[in-house]
Formats: structure tokens, sequence, C-alpha cells
């Protein structure tokens, strides 16, 4: 699955378009290497994303198509 599409379903970032431009402009990072929006994803892969001075890190415990809202917390854990 695309990054951008993962960081939408999992609900890191709220809409792709965003999540799309967030990788495009260098603040998605996966595994300490920047990474692009058609980046995909793996099961134990860690992404980190940066808003301005607050970071996010999170490691990949699963991928799916289609998720419940309440579920979305299931894909990563916080590092």
């Amino acid at each position: 699955m695309r990054i951008d599409k993962y960081l939408k379903i999992s609900r890191l970032i709220k809409r792709r378009t965003i999540a799309n431009e967030a990788c495009n402009a260098g603040r998605v990072f996966v595994n300490d290497k920047e990474a692009r929006s058609s980046y995909n994803v793996k099961i134990g892969d860690i992404i980190e994303i940066v808003f301005g001075d607050k970071k996010i890190k999170v490691e990949v415990t699963s991928i799916q198509e289609n998720v419940k809202k309440d579920e979305a917390k299931e894909l990563y854990k916080y590092i």
C-alpha cells in the first residue's frame, strides 16, 4: 500500500492529498529516509512525520484496505 494512502487510512493524516503533499515536501520519513508518496509501506517500517516542531514516530503493525475509525489505531504503535 502506498504511504499516502496508509497515512489516511490509519488516520495519522486526515486527507490523502495532505499526506501526499507532506511526502513531497520532505516531511515524511520511513526508516530514517525521506519517503515519496509512492513508497510501499511494509509491516515493521518506522514512519516519522514532522509537523513544524512536532514529530510523530510510529511503527507499522498492520496493513488493511478498509478500517473503521475505532480500529485505525491498531494499524500502528507509537515509539
